[in-house]
């Protein structure tokens, strides 16, 4: 049980966030692969890239909708067989899942590069940005596996204890996808197909490395031969089932986003919405991280039906984002110009956009936290109904209604604050749900 230490350690903040730092650090680094090309993107090759990376994103996000849903439900299902004490079912289950994401991979793949065309031939785009959404897009749906792979092999190497080298590989990666992403454009004038192949390579070092430490029967979880539990399989889609509904709806909605951007703003505003989306980003990561990194213990600890452990857990982590949301509020209204400076001129039309924009939306980093650790908790707990009603409210109906509301009374000052707005009526509900759920739970 020397893997397990951590588990039975006292739980205090140092303990907590010995476990989270490193997820939260991995989070953040991962954050920094799609903001890379953005850079090097809107510097070497202008805004009309820039905008057809925000353009891709929808796919992409549909694409990797499953694999979301898999990885964070099955950590979950997993991680509480291991505090049920039965490890090698477990394991079983773990290669049995990670076989599944193969599979789907493959498939996605070839869905990609089906629905790709159709999509950007209905959008009304300029030739150059058309050309440029096919050219990125048909290079990223190469990396399709080892972009599932990286995605579960993170959440199984933070719930196997090895944080510290997930966020190694995220490091590595994404060092890799930097350098890359100079010699490809800079050096080969390889366009933003390069782009695009420098993110899948920095990706694919995750994917690598977890293939070659989960094949070792030293670490915690490893592979095995795999029993086809059909029930495991519905479990982890039930559990990470809001997972799935966000990356889902996320890309919806990033559609609804373009549209309505080209219909007040043109590319421009496509382009504007781009880096505010990677400043958002960052901020969600830290969230994000965090609420990966502590979800193991949650789930050990509901497996292990120690209360006292759980409810000390949930309540240091309310405390945690609480500081953070306070942090990133202040970060990104004051670092505003700065921030949105790196992607486009002061004297581009795209910069004044941009400031506006990131000021009024950076009201949603007051409440994106507790949303993104509410909905995680119950996933942890196996609720995957109640988390997956969290996220699909928070993602798509609070967004739908406020998307569709609030620009046609406001106009484009409507757009930026559709975010704000959804946030705080998710807010709510995740309130609400907590409370409910206090008693059954006993946090």
């Amino acid at each position: 049980m020397e893997n397990q230490n951590v588990y039975w350690k006292p739980v205090t903040l140092k303990n907590i966030l010995k476990f989270a730092v490193p997820t939260i650090a991995m989070t953040v680094f991962m954050s920094f692969y799609t903001m890379v090309d953005g850079l090097f993107v809107s510097n070497l090759i202008g805004t009309n890239g820039l905008s057809a990376i925000n353009l891709t994103a929808p796919v992409i996000q549909l694409v990797t909708a499953i694999s979301t849903m898999l990885a964070t439900g099955g950590s979950a299902v997993i991680m509480r067989k291991m505090g049920e004490k039965k490890e090698e079912e477990a394991r079983e289950d773990f290669t049995f899942l990670i076989l599944v994401n193969v599979f789907v991979g493959i498939v996605m793949c070839g869905l990609g590069y089906v629905v790709m065309g159709p999509v950007f031939s209905g959008m009304n785009l300029s030739p150059e940005v058309y050309g440029y959404c096919v050219a990125y897009l048909s290079r990223y749906l190469l990396f399709t596996v080892p972009i599932l792979l990286m995605n579960n092999f993170t959440l199984y190497m933070i719930a196997s204890e090895k944080a510290a080298l997930s966020l190694v590989c995220s490091v590595a990666g994404g060092v890799l996808n930097m350098i890359l992403d100079y010699v490809f454009l800079a050096v080969f004038s390889m366009g933003i197909s390069g782009a695009a192949i420098a993110t899948g390579l920095g990706y694919s070092v995750t994917a690598v490395v977890g293939l070659v430490v989960f094949g070792q029967k030293k670490s915690l979880l490893h592979f095995k031969k795999p029993v086809f539990r059909w029930k495991v399989l519905f479990q982890a889609a039930a559990n990470g089932s809001s997972e799935m509904a966000t990356a889902l709806v996320t890309g919806i909605i990033t559609m609804m986003f373009n549209w309505t951007m080209l219909r007040y703003a043109g590319e421009d505003g496509v382009a504007s919405v781009t880096i505010i989306m990677y400043v958002l980003m960052f901020a969600s990561s830290l969230y994000t991280g965090y609420s990966y990194g502590v979800a193991p213990m949650i789930s050990f600890y509901h497996g292990e039906k120690n209360g006292e452990k759980l409810k000390k857990v949930i309540g240091v982590s309310l405390r945690v984002i609480g500081m953070i949301s306070l942090l990133t509020v202040a970060g990104s209204f004051f670092l505003t110009k700065p921030l949105v400076s790196i992607f486009a001129r002061p004297e581009h039309p795209v910069y004044d956009l941009a400031v506006t924009g990131n000021r009024i939306c950076t009201i949603a980093l007051f409440f994106i936290g507790f949303n993104i650790f509410a909905s995680g908790l119950f996933t942890a707990l196996s609720n995957g109904i109640v988390s997956a009603v969290l996220a699909f409210s928070r993602s798509f109906v609070f967004m739908m209604i406020t998307m569709l509301a609030l620009p046609a009374v406001l106009g484009l000052n409507g757009i930026w604050l559709a975010t704000p707005v959804a946030e705080l009526m998710a807010l709510f509900l995740s309130g609400y749900m907590f409370y409910k759920y206090k008693k059954k739970y006993g946090y």
